[in-house]
């Protein structure tokens, strides 16, 4: 089994210039309206969704506001303080910020286009 992880964003140049800032960069481009990005094993498949459209006949419209879901995205990452900070620059919004001794580092974060994800760091030895 392996597990695929796709990012609806209203504009693909939009997405890609967000999570190009996070280091993720274009490795192919399997259709119109899709940019599958990577960043070491990690893949993301951008899929361009305008707001407003729906997933299925009957379905709520997307909307790019921040939003909540229960499935997010963890990055684990050598220094999360530095991505954090260009996720800032790309646009993102840090929600909370956990530097705690004996913890690794915790940032809590939306993208620009309201999904949430978190930066984890290594945990300290």
């Amino acid at each position: 089994m392996r597990i695929a992880v796709s990012v609806d964003v209203p504009d693909l140049a939009q997405g890609l210039a967000f999570w190009g800032a996070l280091g993720f960069t274009e490795e192919t481009r399997p259709s119109v309206g899709l940019v599958l990005v990577a960043q070491g094993a990690a893949r993301l498949l951008l899929i361009e969704r305008p707001a407003g459209t729906v997933p299925h006949p009957g379905g709520a419209p997307r909307t790019y506001a921040r939003h909540w879901t229960p499935v997010h995205l963890d990055l684990h990452v050598d220094d999360p303080a530095a991505l954090r900070d260009r996720a800032l620059a790309a646009g993102a919004t840090l929600e909370a910020w956990h530097d705690r001794p004996g913890y690794p580092q915790i940032a809590m974060m939306a993208d620009p286009f309201g999904h949430g994800f978190c930066l984890i760091g290594p945990r300290p030895g």
